[in-house]
């Protein structure tokens, strides 16, 4: 009997092996084939001018009942007056292939969209008023293929999300801005950056703008986006990024998809380093231990909720410009990508409670 369970543990084994194998080998073709849309890109309507004028257009604002960029966890509370006022784009929650974009009244896709604004926008909730608009994001496949739709989508995409910007400009007043993002949503917030902020009077209403958990090349975007990075903890006016990964990282997959593409210079973006900024200190390119974490929000099974927990988590710039998490990360729910160890669906919950105190440190240097 114990013979066969050796046996039975040998193949058990031998079979998770394999299947490590298949995915190393051919799990972005397997990815491909489930989730790349097979359709031809198909437009929806445009938006009327006016769409974003009614309050159903948007996931958060600051008159809107349920608003879930309100939520806090315990021992932290929503200013009740904010200084300044936030846009915020959230990720990629379509995971649909029948169509290239998402509809507005996607049930699921909303419900996805609510979680992320509860564990990212939240974390501006003291220093900004948070919009955060619904648009017809491209799906998640279009991340995964080099084909025209997927652009086109991405596209189309970005045109919802100025339409937004520009309703958020009339509602917001002349209150200083934070834009902030993830994923897509940061994909789209570059873009925003580069052709309808930089070089205007805007750029001098920013505060700071989150673009997290998407690259963004030094020397082949930065300079076309109107802010520079932020090299330290006081600074105001200027752009930080990161992408978390545990040890040992492998972040060939985002590299070999990013390296291949043109950035807003229109320099090549192969082999360029990355903007990281240490979301734990504030500082470019820098190094800070676990202690230093202010606090991790860890979510429960249903994601209805969040444990914050400080001290768990140290953060490092590494290599091109990623951000390394250590190897002794705890267990934060069945969402981490692989392979590569990749954290990029916890790049805010991780660092939840230093991103805060970042936002409201880089609003007191802009007043002052």
């Amino acid at each position: 009997m114990a013979r066969k369970f050796l046996y039975g543990i040998a193949i058990l084994i031998m079979l998770a092996l394999a299947a490590a194998f298949t995915y190393r080998y051919w799990g972005m073709q397997i990815m491909r084939q489930a989730m790349v849309p097979s359709a031809e890109f198909t437009p929806l309507p445009e938006a009327p001018p006016s769409a974003y004028a009614r309050a159903d257009m948007w996931i958060a604002r600051p008159d809107k009942p349920g608003n879930p960029a309100l939520w806090t966890p315990e021992g932290f509370q929503p200013a009740g007056d904010p200084a300044a006022a936030v846009f915020f784009l959230h990720p990629t929650s379509f995971l649909d292939r029948s169509r290239w974009n998402a509809p507005l009244d996607d049930a699921r896709a909303n419900n996805y969209a609510e979680i992320f604004l509860r564990g990212q926008a939240s974390a501006f909730n003291e220093v900004g008023a948070i919009w955060a608009p619904r648009y017809r994001q491209a799906t998640f496949g279009a991340f995964l293929t080099s084909k025209q739709q997927a652009q086109q989508a991405l596209d189309f995409a970005y045109r919802d999300v100025l339409a937004a910007f520009e309703q958020f400009l009339d509602e917001a007043g002349d209150r200083p801005i934070v834009l902030a993002g993830h994923s897509q949503g940061a994909l789209h917030l570059s873009r925003l950056l580069a052709e309808r902020i930089a070089g205007t009077p805007l750029a001098d209403r920013i505060v700071a703008a989150y673009v997290v958990g998407w690259p963004v090349s030094a020397t082949a975007d930065l300079p076309a986006m109107g802010l520079p990075a932020c090299e330290g903890p006081d600074q105001a006016g200027c752009i930080l990024s990161w992408q978390s990964f545990s040890e040992p990282a492998d972040p060939s997959l985002i590299f070999d998809t990013f390296d291949a593409t043109t950035g807003f210079t229109g320099a090549s973006r192969a082999g360029t380093p990355l903007v990281c900024t240490n979301p734990v200190t504030g500082r470019a390119g820098d190094s800070a231990p676990a202690q230093a974490n202010l606090g991790t929000l860890i979510p429960d099974s249903r994601l209805a909720n969040a444990t914050m927990v400080p001290g768990r988590i140290p953060a490092r710039c590494d290599g091109r410009g990623i951000l390394l998490i250590g190897s002794d990360v705890p267990e934060m729910g069945p969402y981490v990508l692989q392979p590569g160890n990749n954290y990029h669906v916890y790049d805010y919950s991780l660092f939840w409670a230093n991103i805060r105190a970042d936002a409201a440190r880089r609003l007191a240097a802009f007043g002052a």
